[in-house]
């Protein structure tokens, strides 16, 4: 069956970085929708950002130009690098595959 279990969530400061991962099985990775979303306290799940086939990437408002999301086939795993991170990017990160296959969350924790 499909499992998707994601990685690296903590805590960081103001400014800093972190390097989400998601490891996929039970999916043909390559061809697969990838995606990260998030959810903070109270407030409804959002799309953070997305990779299709060929690569292609989309991202939400609030993170273009600081968040990346890329892929590695070879390990099956979907990463989300995170900079210039701010404390309304604190939630739960969910990784999915097109909105079907959800992983268990990871949480990302910026504070001073």
């Amino acid at each position: 069956q499909v499992q998707l279990v994601e990685s690296g969530g903590g805590l960081v400061q103001p400014g800093g970085s972190l390097r989400l991962s998601c490891a996929a099985s039970g999916i043909f990775f390559s061809r697969a929708t990838m995606e990260w979303y998030r959810q903070a306290p109270g407030e409804e799940r959002g799309l953070v950002a997305r990779i299709i086939r060929g690569g292609f990437t989309t991202y939400g408002d609030s993170v273009k130009g600081r968040f990346t999301i890329y892929r590695d086939s070879s390990k099956n795993t979907v990463y989300l690098q995170m900079n210039s991170l701010k404390p309304e990017d604190t939630a739960v990160y969910y990784c999915t595959t097109g909105g079907v296959h959800w992983g268990q969350g990871t949480q990302v924790i910026v504070s001073s």
